[in-house]
């Protein structure tokens, strides 16, 4: 199942980057394995993927020594300061963080292990309560202040668009972020690209492409349905972070 579905979602990928002209070697497909099995995470690595994306600290320290070294693992849910420290030299790529006190965190314990570490700023570009990520109007005086910190590089910005029937419904919030990133690069801000757009899920991450995502993170569509009553492994987990 899992090959299939990967095969579909960059299929549509390519006839989405021909419609609009782009490079589908342009785009970035995370398959977002959260509450999924090491082995269906090893299925989509025998088709390869190479982009996995997780929201919990916990599963990324559970999946790491699991599977192989060249997996590039992304942090893509809400990261708390005090477990920065565990995955800060396991990732490629941290994609949410949205404030001063957490990216200072990341630059100490980069610095502590002696490690360059990438981050996105996360944008709440829909201003939805319910989410995590900084308004619009702060994200050029946030990516100002991050870019001063040692070991941590902007690469650009992350957003998590609201949950649509209709996926052009969420063209608006593309279109601002992608419009948000230009801008920064106008500013032209030592220590900060503005290379990467992290946006468009399941539901949406053709529109997110014809808008400019250079990363679409895509969990249901290749894993189905989560499910979060079974453990990561065949057998449990005694050590919670």
């Amino acid at each position: 199942m899992v090959k299939e579905n990967l095969n579909q979602v960059r299929e549509n990928i390519k006839r989405t980057c021909e419609k609009t002209g782009r490079d589908p070697e342009d785009i970035t497909l995370i398959a977002v394995s959260k509450t999924k099995p090491v082995s269906m995470l090893e299925e989509a690595y025998e088709s390869r993927c190479r982009d996995f994306g997780e929201n919990k600290v916990q599963e990324i320290m559970d999946k790491y020594p699991a599977l192989p070294a060249d997996i590039r693992w992304h942090m893509i849910g809400h990261l708390q300061r005090n477990k920065v420290k565990y995955i800060i030299d396991k990732v490629s790529l941290i994609h949410s963080v949205d404030s001063l006190r957490l990216a200072q965190e990341i630059s100490s314990q980069a610095g502590k292990k002696q490690v360059d570490v990438d981050i996105l700023v996360e944008v709440n570009i829909a201003n939805e309560e319910s989410k995590f990520g900084i308004p619009r109007q702060e994200t050029f005086q946030l990516v100002e202040e991050i870019s001063k910190l040692p070991y941590i590089h902007v690469k650009g910005l992350m957003t998590i668009a609201p949950f649509v029937t209709n996926p052009e419904d969420n063209r608006k919030y593309f279109r601002e972020i992608r419009k948000l990133s230009v801008d920064i690069t106008k500013k032209n801000i030592d220590n900060v690209t503005m290379s990467v757009l992290s946006m468009g899920m399941t539901g949406d991450y053709m529109v997110a492409i014809e808008e400019g995502a250079t990363m679409v993170r895509v969990g249901t569509g290749i894993f189905g349905e989560r499910n979060y009553g079974k453990n990561i492994h065949e057998k449990s987990s005694k050590e919670r972070i």
